[in-house]
């Protein structure tokens, strides 16, 4: 609860154009931003280009008086998820290298594991629909809420729910039958 005031002091700092407000929005959100836009787009430099892009539009919606209402995290991650869409319409590809797991710990044999299972969870959420996987990774990589997921996608919390048992459902089955001997 203290996130959304201080976010609500902030929000009418940064609509006061103070540098204090503007920059604490900054620090609090750009590295969750950061790693958001690396899982989608897979490259740092792309990602660095859409929160600065993030920003900038996030400052020019201030300017006009627009922006975040209430809700300032769902606003950014909004601002980054159209970015990322739009990049995804000029490009053909699609190349989502998560970080699902630490480079591991243990034995050699334990890393490798680690590793293959790592590969087949990115290839497996590769093939979910986008919205499901946004769902997948706003939820279980970046931590929201199912609120949050939802003000970001624009979305009811029903609908939320739904494409999120939906999504977990056939990452199973993607998995199971990646693991299938052929």
């Amino acid at each position: 609860m203290t996130d959304k005031l201080d976010d609500l002091a902030l929000l009418e700092g940064a609509r006061r154009h103070e540098e204090d407000a503007l920059a604490e929005i900054y620090l609090r959100y750009s590295p969750g931003l950061y790693r958001y836009a690396v899982r989608l787009l897979g490259e740092p430099a792309l990602a660095e280009d859409c929160v600065a892009e993030t920003f900038s539009r996030f400052l020019h919606a201030i300017r006009r008086g627009g922006g975040p209402g209430r809700f300032l995290k769902a606003y950014l991650y909004r601002t980054a998820h159209n970015w990322i869409v739009d990049h995804f319409r000029r490009s053909a590809s699609i190349p989502i290298p998560l970080d699902l797991a630490g480079p591991g710990e243990g034995q050699p044999g334990e890393i490798v594991k680690a590793r293959i299972e790592r590969e087949q969870v990115r290839t497996s959420l590769l093939e979910l629909t986008p919205d499901q996987r946004q769902v997948i990774v706003l939820k279980y990589l970046e931590g929201f809420t199912n609120e949050e997921v939802a003000a970001t996608l624009r979305m009811s919390v029903g609908a939320v729910k739904s494409m999120q048992h939906r999504a977990l459902a056939a990452l199973k089955r993607l998995m199971q039958e990646k693991e299938a001997p052929e």
